[in-house]
């Protein structure tokens, strides 16, 4: 396992990688870990249905990482791990447009990937048992009803998780050993009600194909929004506080 001084010189290059990749492949990529991360939720969805309260809660803050784990060791491209691409960028070892570039044509990719999941989770009928389209409604209601702040305090606190598990995965040597730093910081991030702007973006759609339960006002103003700004801040943050203790 690698020193967090380590990790902080190998995230030097991997963010020029990430900043030099073309759009085609940043959509691309991003696009693959948008499914990746809405598989994890559906996998949190379908236990809320089948077994609901805090055991089921648990069990599917269990299973949410495995999007996680496929984005890190299958490699694809995801927003809000990327924020950690800050961090270099404040310490001049990479441009600041290149990040940019990264974070709008991968979010992008995201919410192509996350969209496409949710229209082949409601064209296969997997919500259609009443227990688990009540279920995704209820999931999509309740983010959209939290005031702006709150959402966006959850987004940041959501993604210091993040962005810790793929800092940890980054500086470890294994699959098992990147599965553990994937695993625990994800789950606690879902087990506490922390809210990824990613994961958003299939919980929300997905059900307002079911069951038309918020607007797509709602969706993209009351949760996308604050969310996403809350996980720029939250990654971000993260990465440049790093980057500036382990400065050369």
């Amino acid at each position: 396992m690698l020193s967090s001084k380590e990790i902080t010189k190998k995230w030097e290059a991997t963010a020029q990688g990430k900043a030099s990749l073309s759009t085609a492949k940043c959509l691309s990529l991003g696009v693959l870990a948008g499914m990746y991360i809405g598989f994890g939720a559906l996998g949190f969805t379908l236990l809320q249905g089948w077994i609901g309260g805090g055991l089921g809660k648990l069990l599917g803050a269990c299973v949410f990482p495995a999007g996680l784990m496929l984005v890190v060791m299958a490699g694809a491209e995801l927003f809000t791990g990327n924020c950690l691409m800050a961090g270099p960028a404040a310490n001049g070892k990479v441009k600041w447009t290149g990040v940019v570039h990264n974070w709008l044509f991968v979010y992008l990719g995201n919410m192509a990937g996350a969209l496409l999941l949710a229209l082949l989770v409601y064209g296969g009928g997997i919500y259609a048992p009443a227990e688990l389209s009540s279920a995704a409604s209820a999931i999509a209601v309740n983010k959209c009803a939290q005031p702006f702040l709150q959402a966006l305090l959850r987004g940041v606190m959501c993604n210091v998780l993040v962005c810790g598990a793929v800092w940890m995965a980054s500086g470890a040597d294994s699959a098992a050993s990147k599965a553990v730093c994937c695993f625990f910081p994800i789950m606690a991030f879902v087990l506490c009600g922390f809210e990824h702007s990613v994961a958003n973006m299939y919980y929300i759609p997905v059900a307002m194909l079911q069951t038309q339960s918020v607007s797509v006002g709602d969706y993209l103003v009351k949760n996308l929004l604050p969310v996403t700004l809350g996980n720029i801040l939250g990654g971000a943050g993260l990465a440049i506080v790093y980057a500036k203790v382990y400065k050369d």
